[in-house]
């Protein structure tokens, strides 16, 4: 099973910060299991959404370079309060330094309830790449992926103002 935790990207600047959200819905499929009597999202998954920001962050600070981003490093995560259906959890990454020779980037990453209260916070580093590069098989596999990608994106930030012609 395949999550998409970012429900909206209310705010990107491209090479500095991204704030998203995320909609707890009690329908979530792992909330059967963590924990039936007390649904809540779990720790890892809160976590999760946040690398998620930052993918997004990368993705618009390199103009989509990468078709494949993971997760290379983990550090400092702490865990604050629980994150129960009903609530939203708003995410803010910043990217605190790029390594163009190794595709890496490390960000600072936080999510809290919509009342403010700390529930994740954690620093990360993300390591980018194309199928390209690893074979021809993997040009036409790039481009579907970019094509994801920047539909995504588009769906995820449509709210967000586009400038005009004229700014």
């Amino acid at each position: 099973m395949r999550f998409h935790l970012i429900d909206r990207i209310d705010r990107c600047e491209p090479g500095q910060s991204l704030q998203a959200a995320k909609y707890l819905a009690l329908g979530e499929d792992y909330l059967a299991d963590h924990f039936p009597q007390f649904p809540i999202m779990p720790g890892v998954l809160m976590l999760q959404a946040c690398v998620e920001a930052a993918a997004w962050l990368w993705r618009a600070t390199t103009n989509f370079q990468h078709s494949v981003i993971v997760l290379r490093e983990l550090k400092h995560v702490k865990y604050g309060t629980f994150m129960l259906p009903g609530r939203r959890l708003d995410i803010t990454v910043e990217l605190t330094k790029t390594d163009a020779t190794a595709a890496t980037a490390t960000f600072k990453g936080k999510g809290a309830n919509d009342t403010g209260e700390s529930t994740v916070s954690a620093q990360f580093t993300l390591h980018g790449y194309s199928l390209a590069s690893r074979g021809p098989a993997g040009i036409s596999a790039d481009a579907q992926l970019l094509d994801h990608w920047k539909h995504r994106w588009s769906l995820l930030t449509g709210a967000l103002r586009q400038p005009t012609a004229s700014e």
